[in-house]
């Protein structure tokens, strides 16, 4: 019987930083989170994305779970997976609570954590294992989580509407 390969090894003169499978990863990592910098506070498109109300949150929150799934086919482990879609999640949900949550975004950075989880795994061995039988699990909680946020967003926007209604004295009806 044929030996099973391990993907979660580097050879030993590849790192993290420059094992060509983890360039995407690395690249979208830092374009989210850390791209641009303000007085020494770095910052990325995912809390800019997020004054965009449902869009921007859903938009990163897809692009962050897209990353972890490419981090799960080079190895990743079920448990590493599960704490990086756990980083992912509370980044989504917080980030879409207007102000706290713009706030939230500068600061927090799941995915640039996300990457610091798969770097261990590289360079320490932490989390090892396989994550093909998480993958479905991670998409099936990423859709339930999708439309959460829809309806969450929805909802907000509609008292939102209705405080403006009883402020206003205006009547906007969908």
């Amino acid at each position: 019987m044929a030996k099973r390969q391990n993907r979660s090894t580097l050879p030993a003169a590849v790192s993290a930083a420059t094992d060509p499978r983890l360039k995407t990863v690395r690249t979208i990592s830092r374009l989210m989170d850390e791209q641009f910098s303000v007085g020494g506070f770095k910052f990325g498109l995912d809390p800019l994305l997020n004054f965009i109300p449902v869009l921007g949150d859903v938009s990163g929150y897809l692009l962050s779970v897209g990353l972890i799934i490419t981090m799960a086919q080079h190895g990743a482990s079920g448990r590493l997976v599960a704490k990086m879609v756990v980083n992912a999640t509370l980044d989504a949900f917080i980030g879409a609570i207007p102000i706290l949550g713009w706030i939230f975004d500068f600061i927090y950075k799941a995915n640039t954590r996300n990457l610091k989880l798969l770097t261990e795994h590289y360079t320490e061995g932490k989390h090892k294992g396989g994550a093909g039988s998480v993958i479905l699990m991670v998409l099936l909680v990423t859709g339930a989580i999708l439309v959460l946020l829809v309806i969450l967003a929805v909802k907000f926007l509609q008292w939102i509407l209705e405080w403006d209604q009883k402020t206003s004295g205006l009547k906007i009806s969908f």
